[in-house]
């Protein structure tokens, strides 16, 4: 049992590492698409920042999905492994065809659809998290797309009487930062949430650990309000590493394919998307970091004219992210079953 729990744990740090990979685009496309930086600074610098979240942001998104969507009681080593394999399986469909997706409703789809097969819809804490959870689906592209308008609108307001090759070159050293920002605000709500995912496996099969000695004892915790060091470094470790490779597909679709963006876009595009992100952070709401560069990519795009949106493509992903946690749900339910059956714990 306590090697099947530590592969977990490595299985839950694969998924970290797919979550960067798959949404090395929310940092990344737009000062790719703006041609800041080539795609291997862009990737460096936003595995960097995801990295820094780790001294910046605290850990109330790790504790909300530890505790604030599954009720424990139900918890055991398959559910949690069930939830992260449907949740894998997701990302890696939708990296597949350059979807923006969000990892963070996989992955809360996935862990909620494991519960269910195993205890019926009563394994779910109906309850606080999943309302702010849910309407997050709807507010933070919103959100993300009025303050990138709010933003474009106040700049080109400010900008309007300085020469074009001189806002252009002011630009394009600003969005340095609000990349950063963004890769800040990504890295530390999204690493968050597999920090969760180990932590509530841990208190689930802690009676393993009892007595353990050596790097075994680490495992052995015993309540959701403490997040041990080791798992945030592995989890920011993992995360910045899987910025690091990219996942070319989806920068394509984010940085050129909604809308044409110059710097002063991205730069505006990219601050307000990590103020919402941030702003959810802070509050310990697990937010889809995909979700909010998006709509705010869409919100710059649209203070131009609305048809410099190309909105058929925008409407797709729309339909990505409400099948999201359905669809990771049902392919975690799947998984539960085959892992009940073969593994029964």
């Amino acid at each position: 049992m306590v090697t099947f729990v530590l592969f977990i744990v490595f299985t839950a740090l694969a998924f970290d590492f797919i979550n960067g990979f798959h949404d090395s685009a929310n940092s990344i496309a737009t000062i790719v698409g703006t041609r800041v930086l080539s795609p291997l600074a862009a990737v460096i610098w936003a595995a960097v920042f995801n990295f820094s979240a780790l001294f910046f942001v605290g850990s109330g998104v790790a504790k909300s999905v530890a505790s604030g969507f599954v009720e424990l009681s139900v918890v055991d080593a398959n559910v949690i492994f069930g939830g992260l394999l449907g949740a894998i399986i997701w990302n890696l469909l939708t990296w597949w065809f350059g979807i923006p997706s969000s990892s963070s409703h996989a992955l809360i789809g996935g862990y909620a659809g494991a519960a269910v097969a195993k205890a019926g819809f009563g394994a779910l804490l109906w309850g606080k998290k999943w309302i702010e959870t849910l309407s997050a689906i709807v507010l933070s592209p919103t959100l993300g797309a009025l303050m990138g308008f709010l933003l474009m609108v106040l700049v080109m307001n400010a900008f309007r009487r300085v020469a074009n090759n001189k806002a252009e070159r002011f630009f394009r050293v600003a969005q340095l930062t609000s990349s950063a920002l963004l890769s800040l605000a990504h890295g530390g709500n999204d690493a968050q949430k597999t920090m969760g995912i180990i932590v509530g496996l841990l208190v689930a099969t802690q009676a393993q650990f009892v007595g353990q000695t050596g790097l075994l004892s680490h495992l052995h915790v015993t309540t959701l309000d403490h997040i041990p060091v080791w798992v945030e470094l592995s989890a920011y470790t993992m995360i910045s590493l899987g910025t690091l490779f990219g996942g070319w597909r989806i920068v394509h679709t984010m940085g050129t394919r909604i809308t044409k963006l110059r710097p002063v876009g991205g730069f505006c595009a990219e601050t307000g998307g990590a103020m919402v992100i941030l702003s959810a952070t802070k509050l310990g709401i697990p937010v889809s970091t995909t979700h909010t560069i998006t709509g705010a990519i869409v919100g710059v795009g649209a203070t131009n004219r609305l048809s410099a949106v190309r909105w058929g493509l925008a409407s797709r992903i729309v339909w990505a992210w409400v099948v999201t946690i359905p669809a990771s749900a049902a392919m975690a339910a799947l998984t539960y079953w085959l892992l009940a059956a073969f593994n029964p714990l």
